[in-house]
């Protein structure tokens, strides 16, 4: 699934108003702020992509769990070369998603790849034997 700003008109017909939205980095509030963020976000990405590898649902709960891996390119992240991160997403919903929380390591995602800030999180990891 491509996460660009084609997607930002359909944001209406998977998402409530009410919806709240959380991830490592921030936590949003109804569905305006959240299709502000998402555009927020758009616009340093060069390009990114969901490649979604399983999903446990729970229908009758109106919850479901996704794993999945993100495909990203950013301007100034890396030099724009492609990264990836995994993670996954909790949504409750009804007709609905009105809880849509994402969990991944921010470090990897974004930290590690700021040049002085990254190079000491690598040095970090290392002393106490992390990946």
């Amino acid at each position: 699934m491509r996460f660009d700003k084609k997607i930002l008109g359909s944001l209406v017909d998977i998402y409530s108003d009410d919806v709240q939205f959380r991830d490592p980095l921030h936590a949003v509030n109804g569905l305006k702020n959240l299709t502000d963020y998402y555009a927020g976000m758009m616009d340093d990405l060069v390009e990114c992509r969901f490649e979604f590898h399983h999903s446990m649902e729970m229908t009758a709960r109106g919850e479901a769990i996704l794993f999945w891996t993100m495909h990203y390119r950013h301007n100034k992240l890396a030099g724009g070369k492609l990264l990836e991160l995994t993670g996954n997403t909790h949504l409750l919903f009804n007709e609905k998603v009105y809880y849509h929380r994402d969990y991944f390591d921010a470090g990897s995602m974004l930290y590690e790849h700021i040049p002085l800030v990254g190079f000491a999180i690598r040095q970090i990891k290392k002393k106490v034997g992390a990946k």
